[in-house]
C-alpha cells in the first residue's frame, strides 16, 4: 500500500502549461456558503497560489461535504463526485471561488518541502475534495483520476506559481490520511506531467 503522507510531486517550471477549459458548474449551496468559511489572499491568486492539495471526503457525497460547508468549518474550491452521483464523468463542482483561500488545511500546517515551510497554506493553495469513502474498500474511478488531473492541468496553465501538487495526509500527517492509500498516485502523477 502507498503511504500518502509521502504524495508530493512538483510540476516542471519549464513547461509551457497551455490555458485549458475544465467542466465545472457551481455548486450553488457550496458557493452561497463559502463566504462563511473562506478568507481573502493576501495578493491576486495569479501571484498567491503555488500549492494544490488533494482531499478526500471520508463520505459517501458530494451533498456531505458540502454539508461541512454550510456548517462553516471548512471549504474547498472543487468536488470531484462519487461514482454513485449524477454528475460524475459529467463534470466538477465549483465550491469556492478560486479568488479566495478556502479553508482546507489547518493553519500551523507546513512541510519542509512545500514552499520553504511556510503555514497558513489556505492563502496560497486550492483545494480539491474528492468523494471517496476511503475506507479502503471504494475505489476510486477512472473518470475521478483523471478529472483531479484535468484540474491540477487547468490551474498550472492558470497560475503561473504553482509549483507543489500534494496530499492532504502530507501536510498534516498526525491528523489526515486523505487521500488515502488506495488513491492511485503515480497514475495521477502520470497524467498530469504526461
Amino acid at each position: 500500500m502507498a503511504d500518502p503522507t509521502a504524495f508530493q510531486f512538483d510540476l516542471p517550471r519549464d513547461r509551457n502549461w497551455p490555458r485549458i477549459p475544465i467542466t465545472e458548474r457551481i455548486h450553488e449551496t457550496a458557493w452561497a456558503a463559502a463566504g462563511s468559511c473562506s478568507s481573502l489572499r493576501h495578493a491576486p491568486p495569479e501571484e498567491a497560489i503555488r500549492v494544490m492539495v488533494i482531499h478526500a471526503t471520508a463520505g459517501s457525497s458530494t451533498a456531505g461535504a458540502v454539508s461541512v460547508m454550510e456548517e462553516g468549518r471548512a471549504s474547498f474550491h472543487w468536488i470531484i463526485p462519487g461514482k454513485d452521483e449524477k454528475a460524475h464523468g459529467g463534470h466538477v463542482w465549483a465550491t469556492c471561488p478560486e479568488r479566495l483561500a478556502a479553508w482546507h488545511v489547518r493553519r500551523s500546517c507546513a512541510h519542509p518541502d512545500i514552499c520553504s515551510g511556510a503555514t497558513n497554506l489556505n492563502r496560497l493553495s486550492l483545494g480539491i475534495e474528492i468523494v471517496n469513502r476511503q475506507d479502503g474498500k471504494d475505489p476510486f474511478s477512472p473518470w475521478q483520476i483523471e478529472a483531479t488531473a484535468e484540474m491540477v492541468c487547468y490551474a498550472a496553465g492558470k497560475y503561473p506559481n504553482l509549483a507543489h501538487v500534494v496530499s492532504h495526509a502530507r501536510l498534516d500527517p498526525d491528523r489526515r490520511t486523505d487521500p488515502g492509500a488506495n488513491f492511485p498516485w503515480a497514475e495521477f502523477r502520470s497524467l498530469v506531467l504526461d
